[in-house]
């Protein structure tokens, strides 16, 4: 279809000549952003079209090849450079210095401008390599449904979104600083027996707390979970609150004569119910306990959960919800 197309745009339909317009390697945007923006009530060129559908191109771009470019190490080693990045994201549109503070109209298809309607070529660029090229790394174009593709784009891209207040940052101190520091007592206090530790990830208790506030004010009143050994009795003390002392008492070490390999608090699950402090009503939280064949909780999470909403008369499932977490590829590669 490409091929006919070239040679003879008119013979595509009309919405596969836009596509391919706005893709081809042949756009040149200096070329065309000359004409400047579609004024209001103005009759637009074909210039003018093709610089738009170049721009839009450019957007989507961002939007599906950004997290590529992400500086998501913390040593710098493995972060691509910006320049290099922006050649890379930028494929099918050459664009140069001069054309930067042409004003353009943004598509429907973001939401970086907010409550503006159209903005400079630069500004675009530099909204985009905020959201999809800094220390967060987003890939979801892949997604075949477009309201939750559009339900993504409008909490990443809209202005300000990423922002935290002073209390919310003191609060996620606080939280990650715990995680951390469980890690590290557990490593000190017991430093040679055998643990699935959260180093490296310790961002997932904050994580998973925060869910957990957002659905509770939602009205959720009950959290079923299923998760891998790593990180497990992190979540059990900073996420549900078991008690420490019946989480440390496992630590106790082997005799000889016993069997197992010491890792069965790491199977291990529990139920809690306790007042969410962030939002002040009651929350259930269970974690599932599982066989080594890790995944094999996951039909089990959701059927409890189901089981949670039949009794609880909830038809539209919005009281009782799973959380699942998988170590690795194991969800897909387990074949439950």
């Amino acid at each position: 279809m490409y091929d006919a197309w070239c040679q003879d745009p008119a013979s595509v339909h009309p919405s596969w000549d836009a596509h391919f317009r706005g893709a081809s390697s042949s756009v040149v945007l200096p070329a065309l952003a000359g004409a400047g923006g579609v004024a209001a009530g103005a009759k637009a060129d074909s210039q003018v079209i093709d610089a738009h559908l170049a721009v839009q191109g450019t957007i989507r771009s961002y939007q599906v090849r950004g997290h590529l470019a992400a500086q998501i190490d913390p040593l710098g080693l493995n972060n691509m450079e910006k320049e290099k990045a922006k050649n890379m994201i930028i494929r099918s549109v050459t664009v140069e210095d001069k054309d930067l503070d042409t004003v353009f109209q943004l598509p429907k298809t973001t939401f970086i401008g907010g409550q503006e309607k159209s903005l400079p070529l630069r500004e675009i660029i530099k909204r985009l390599e905020n959201v999809y090229c800094n220390h967060i790394g987003v890939e979801y174009m892949h997604i075949n449904n477009l309201d939750q593709i559009n339900w993504i784009r409008e909490r990443l891209e809209t202005p300000g979104a990423l922002e935290l207040e002073t209390v919310e940052k003191r609060l996620l101190l606080a939280r990650i600083s715990r995680s951390i520091g469980f890690e590290s007592f557990l490593a000190k206090k017991w430093t040679a027996e055998k643990r699935f530790g959260l180093e490296g990830v310790e961002m997932l208790i904050p994580c998973m707390k925060q869910v957990i506030d957002r659905s509770t004010e939602l009205g959720v009143e009950c959290v079923v979970m299923g998760m891998p050994h790593r990180g497990r009795l992190n979540v059990l003390a900073n996420v549900c609150r078991k008690p420490l002392e019946q989480i440390l008492t496992q630590f106790s070490g082997l005799e000889a004569a016993d069997e197992g390999s010491g890792d069965v608090k790491y199977h291990l699950g529990t139920y809690i119910e306790r007042l969410n402090r962030a939002t002040n009503k009651n929350i259930r939280l269970s974690v599932v306990a599982n066989p080594s064949h890790l995944e094999a909780a996951n039909p089990i999470v959701e059927g409890k959960v189901r089981a949670e909403q039949f009794y609880r008369g909830d038809t539209e499932g919005k009281k009782c919800m799973s959380m699942l977490l998988h170590g690795d590829a194991a969800f897909a590669g387990q074949g439950v």
